[in-house]
């Protein structure tokens, strides 16, 4: 193939920084979301060879929600990505922080490429469980949808900055809490103090959340000359309606549903099924173990 079509358009002259010029090589694009893409394949799979080894719990449990408990250690250990990854950018002085439109950096252009994988295999996931177990979740699945299309996006617009991108990342630093909230729950921990202050420290992060989504806003509303000016409309429709249901129903659905479930443990994931106790575990059969066994 002709290098030049190999490549897509580098920044303009006039731009804050020019990344390094392989991040503008759709070879080189391509390679690192397959590499997102295999990297939280194997996470998922992972946790299903180490679960079945390891945890009663997790033997016990019906398909799907194995299915789920797998998707639930990867989604937390992307989030310990994004976490990084957001605070990295609002925290340190950057080309991202200085040019909150155009700015772009190698380390920036890294995540949103894995990210993109990322968010391919959630998707892969997400509807091969749905049609399997004839299951749907409208929240999650248009979640999904808007995370994908706008990190793809950014790919294929990509005069777009990275500012944005990284600080929405942010918005997954709930998995990691929402992960150990679920799997002590269905080891039959969700009387116990550690599991309660996790969710605390999980409600916490859901209103974190919608904090962050207004600062996106007042981002957005600030810089919107820039944005309408050097942004491809189709990425701007992407962003902003993901962002106004983020903010306005779907964060407010998850924190209140957090928050019941603080004062009433049942599994709203499947069938609002009420917390085992004492390590009593929920499958294809009834089987008591201690809580410690998972």
């Amino acid at each position: 193939m002709d290098p030049e079509q190999q490549t897509s358009h580098l920044p303009p002259a006039d731009a804050p920084s020019q990344p390094s010029a392989e991040y503008f090589s759709w070879d080189y694009r391509l390679q690192l979301i397959g590499l997102g893409f295999a990297f939280y394949t194997a996470i998922f799979l992972l946790s299903h060879l180490l679960s079945a080894a390891l945890s009663r719990t997790y033997s016990s449990l019906l398909a799907k929600e194995k299915v789920f408990w797998n998707l639930a250690a990867t989604r937390a250990a992307f989030g310990i990505q994004s976490t990084v990854a957001g605070l990295r950018a609002l925290t340190e002085d950057s080309v991202l922080t200085r040019e909150r439109v155009r700015g772009q950096e190698d380390w920036s252009w890294f995540n949103i490429l894995t990210a993109t994988g990322f968010f391919l295999f959630e998707n892969v996931a997400l509807h091969a469980s749905s049609v399997v177990f004839w299951t749907f979740d409208l929240p999650l699945a248009t979640h999904h949808f808007f995370a994908l299309s706008g990190y793809a996006g950014a790919v294929v617009w990509d005069s777009l900055g990275h500012f944005l991108p990284m600080v929405t990342l942010l918005l997954e630093m709930s998995t990691p809490f929402t992960c150990i909230s679920w799997m002590l729950l269905k080891a039959g921990w969700a009387h116990s103090l550690f599991w309660r202050a996790n969710q605390w420290v999980m409600i916490h992060m859901f209103h974190c959340r919608m904090v962050l989504t207004y600062y996106m806003w007042w981002v957005s509303l600030t810089h919107w000359r820039e944005l309408s000016t050097h942004v491809a409309l189709p990425q701007l429709l992407l962003f902003f309606t993901g962002l106004a249901l983020l903010t306005f129903l779907i964060n407010p659905i998850w924190t209140h549903k957090k928050t019941m479930q603080l004062l009433n443990p049942v599994d709203w994931n499947f069938g609002n099924k009420h917390a085992p106790e004492n390590g009593s575990i929920q499958g294809q059969s009834e089987v008591s173990v201690k809580p410690h066994a998972s």
